[in-house]
């Protein structure tokens, strides 16, 4: 089916697309599900939305599900997951479009799962990718300014990720149920949005809470819980599952067990270990704010940053913004290639680099080439950040082109090399 659709896409004058989209990806997504049967109308859905921690919240959401014996789906931007069986999204598309969306879920269905956990994003609202979904929860993690060019404005992106939350007040909307983060200002937003539970988190429910390199304590509940992920933006993720599980009736015990066992997530906060004397961590960090907290976890430790900044085509005003927040944190900076699609990657460094007054940067387009500098520049007791990317499987060049490319994968290569140098 999608083949046929992207034929079809193919005869259709750009001029003509370009102005009747929002009615072409409405129609697409109404095709999808009755195509294959309206799916999450079997299903319990729970959407995740925010700029940050979605993909690790939807993991701690599956993870005390699972923990409560529930046959569980996810979809996030790292995988695809049915019943205990996963498979990488290789594209990292954070949520589906045209149809692959209700196939996902008609899979889910046919493989007997309760529940379905959905990353959502204001590029899918926008694209009503989450249309003629049930969705019966919506998990809000956080905003922060974020896609505006593509959105025109911080209004325009808010009302869209908005909009997600409205589509709690299709149907019974007494049997829905929205969790919030009290702690965000766009909280009030989404608490207004009709649904017959309404239920929010903030970081006094952690308290007392420490957090370090090596993971986070808090208390839950009353339950002290040890969360092996690091920083205070993890706790959030976890009182995020923690506050919805808690509504859906799973036991405290239940919850505790889940997160404790959970140990990280693909490209956040992921550690990379090959024996060398520093630390190596590859983070997503796509945002100024994002780099900033994962940073700040390694607060007392002298720094090297590896960086694009953002993608090809987008985003620009962050990109000075970013290269400022690197400059607070980093004692050397290197930029370098991120997924610069058609835009040359040496301007959008160059843009990065405005932002950097008071330490020392360089810049090496060649990814690799870049890690390898660092880990020869790194010291003993050190941390070298690899942001930007992720678990992300490509490079994304010009004219559609695909390098394939893993941050943590690369990086353990080059460590090996390195150690076995350093040990010859």
């Amino acid at each position: 089916m999608e083949k046929f659709l992207r034929a079809v896409k193919f005869f259709i004058p750009k001029a003509l697309f370009e102005a009747t989209q929002p009615a072409y990806h409405y129609l697409l997504a109404g095709i999808g599900a009755l195509w294959y049967r309206f799916p999450s109308r079997k299903l319990y859905v729970v959407g995740v939305t925010g700029t940050k921690g979605k993909t690790t919240t939807v993991e701690l959401v599956a993870a005390i599900c699972e923990e409560a014996g529930l046959r569980v789906a996810l979809a996030n931007t790292n995988q695809l997951k049915i019943a205990g069986r996963s498979e990488v999204n290789v594209k990292n598309q954070s949520m589906f479009g045209r149809t692959r969306l209700q196939q996902f879920l008609k899979k889910a269905v046919d493989a007997r799962c309760a529940y379905a956990v959905l990353e959502m994003t204001s590029e899918g609202a926008k694209q009503f990718r989450h249309a003629f979904i049930d969705l019966d929860a919506l998990i809000f993690t956080n905003l922060s300014p974020e896609h505006i060019e593509s959105h025109g404005s911080y209004e325009n992106y808010v009302d869209a990720k908005v909009s997600l939350a409205r589509t709690l007040e299709h149907g019974d909307a007494s049997k829905h149920a929205i969790i919030v983060n009290r702690d965000d200002s766009e909280a009030g937003r989404f608490l207004a949005v009709r649904a017959g539970t309404k239920l929010s988190y903030g970081i006094s429910d952690a308290l007392p809470f420490t957090t370090d390199a090596d993971g986070s304590e808090f208390a839950w509940r009353g339950e002290p819980i040890h969360l092996k992920l690091p920083g205070k933006f993890n706790i959030m993720n976890a009182l995020a599952a923690a506050t919805f599980a808690e509504g859906r009736g799973i036991s405290t015990e239940t919850i505790r067990s889940a997160l404790e066992k959970f140990t990280f997530v693909s490209g956040r906060m992921e550690r990379v270990d090959e024996g060398q004397n520093f630390s190596v961590i590859v983070d997503y960090a796509h945002t100024a704010d994002s780099l900033d907290r994962a940073l700040g976890v390694y607060a007392n430790a002298k720094k090297i940053c590896i960086m694009g900044g953002t993608g090809g085509g987008r985003d620009v005003a962050k990109r000075k913004v970013m290269g400022g927040v690197a400059d607070m944190h980093c004692e050397h900076i290197i930029l370098t290639t991120e997924d610069p699609y058609d835009e040359d990657p040496g301007d959008i460094a160059r843009d990065v680099a405005e932002g950097i007054r008071d330490h020392s940067y360089e810049i090496i387009l060649d990814r690799r080439a870049a890690l390898q500098r660092a880990f020869r520049m790194a010291e003993k007791g050190s941390a070298v950040f690899i942001t930007g990317k992720g678990d992300n499987h490509y490079i994304m060049g010009p004219k559609g082109a695909m390098l394939p490319w893993n941050d943590a994968s690369v990086a353990r290569e080059e460590l090996a090399r390195l150690t076995n140098r350093n040990a010859g």
